[in-house]
């Protein structure tokens, strides 16, 4: 039945499967066009106008139809079809016949957020349009962050406007869909499972987000089972369930063995919804959004006068994301630290104490891990003065327990700033 050969005479309904928007079409265009191309966009497009003014359901239509408006061969729209499907917009139904019939479901774009953080489509994304490209489309996306620090939250409930009692429920109605991203079952699970002692393995340890997890992963980092099966038995548990979050870094532990690097952590900037909200001018809430808007590699080239990173250095940074999970925005505050506290050095002994310290704090925000920075350099401080009656004189960062406001900076602290703040202008 799944090699069924589509004919221009052979008919189609489509059917509805979400609420579909403007906003749908502008993340089809920008996101999944890049990865379809155009033929597929079109035809989905075509599809959902189909659907007529009820915006529900199609009348009869025959693939010949498609062949017209789309202007391209059956062989074509097969295949703009199946791209559709693959990407999760599309589902395909057909019964053999005389002449066969296919019902197409229809359903929604994922959101931004559950695209650029989708363990497969983020990732193509990035390689088909490059960094820049990359991040102009995760700026389009991103939400203001406005400061309501001095406002009252004044929002009434819904029983205090209306009676609850007066709202029926329904079941029968539309919601906002989408389709799952199927990849192949590229792994053996049952080889998995012969290969591993029993009682090492829990018998229900491959679920069903656990089988879609590692089939991912064997898709991006290219894992066949016998690869997948040693990469499994290092993170079981005690109990014999699989660390999903073990085997995500030992999975891109091995890619990263094998090819060198991994591209796509240290050019990623801090998440939107980790970042300060806007409207800080002042120079430290300036300082605090370069450190969220520029990636570690950058910052790093920053550091070095706009020299490449060393890939030494490059791999510690990445060993801090994917290791220890910093988000960049700390990782960027450490580095900052680390350089200054090291006459312009990446120490990696130095380097990872401070990481463990921030990572045993579970900070995740760049005034977070700077606030928390000044606190230890203090206590620091403090100490030395108990112990040996006098206190220690230490280079620190522009932002490091200065007045930064005011104009008093020497000529080293103002062009470090200048270094720091001129994309932030």
């Amino acid at each position: 039945m799944a090699n069924i050969t589509l004919l221009p005479a052979d008919r189609y309904v489509v059917v509805n499967k979400s609420i579909l928007s403007d906003t749908d079409r502008s993340i089809i265009i920008n996101l999944y066009e890049p990865l379809m191309g155009p033929l597929a966009v079109s035809l989905y497009f075509t599809l959902w106008n189909d659907l007529g003014s009820f915006n529900l359901m199609s009348r009869d239509l025959t693939h010949h139809h498609l062949m017209v408006v789309l202007k391209c061969g059956i062989g074509n729209i097969k295949l703009a079809r199946e791209s559709l499907e693959s990407f999760g917009l599309l589902k395909t139904y057909a019964k053999e016949g005389s002449v066969n019939d296919y019902i197409y479901e229809l359903y929604s774009p994922l959101t931004p957020l559950e695209f650029f953080n989708h363990p497969i489509l983020n990732v193509v994304l990035y390689n088909n349009v490059g960094e820049r490209e990359y991040e102009l489309l995760k700026s389009m996306y991103r939400l203001p962050k406005i400061d309501l620090k001095e406002y009252t939250d004044i929002t009434k409930r819904l029983d205090e406007v209306y009676d609850p009692s007066k709202f029926a429920l329904s079941n029968d109605l539309m919601d906002k869909k989408t389709n799952s991203i199927l990849v192949d079952n590229r792994i053996n699970f049952d080889e998995i499972a012969a290969s591993i002692p029993k009682g090492v393995l829990n018998e229900r340890a491959f679920s069903k987000k656990t089988r879609e997890l590692i089939n991912n992963l064997s898709f991006i980092y290219n894992i066949d089972t016998l690869k997948m099966t040693e990469l499994i038995r290092s993170v079981l548990n005690e109990y014999g369930n699989i660390d999903k979050n073990g085997l995500r870094i030992v999975a891109r532990k091995d890619y990263q063995f094998k090819k060198g690097s991994l591209p796509t952590l240290i050019y990623r900037t801090q998440p939107e919804y980790l970042k300060n909200p806007l409207g800080d001018s002042s120079r430290k809430g300036r300082i605090i959004t370069a450190f969220e808007n520029t990636t570690p590699h950058d910052f790093l080239k920053i550091k070095f006068h706009g020299a490449e990173p060393l890939p030494r250095d490059l791999k510690l940074v990445e060993h801090l994301m994917l290791d220890l999970e910093l988000t960049p925005a700390v990782v960027n505050v450490l580095l900052d630290y680390v350089l200054k506290k090291s006459k312009n050095k990446l120490v990696p002994s130095y380097v990872e104490v401070v990481a463990a310290e921030l990572k045993r704090a579970n900070l995740k925000t760049a005034s977070d891990a700077m606030e928390y920075l000044e606190k230890q350099y203090k206590d620091i401080q403090n100490k030395e003065v108990k112990v040996v009656g006098k206190r220690k004189v230490y280079d620190t960062p522009v932002w490091f327990n200065k007045k930064i406001e005011d104009e008093d900076l020497t000529q080293e602290e103002e062009a470090e700033l200048k270094d720091l703040l001129k994309e932030f202008k």
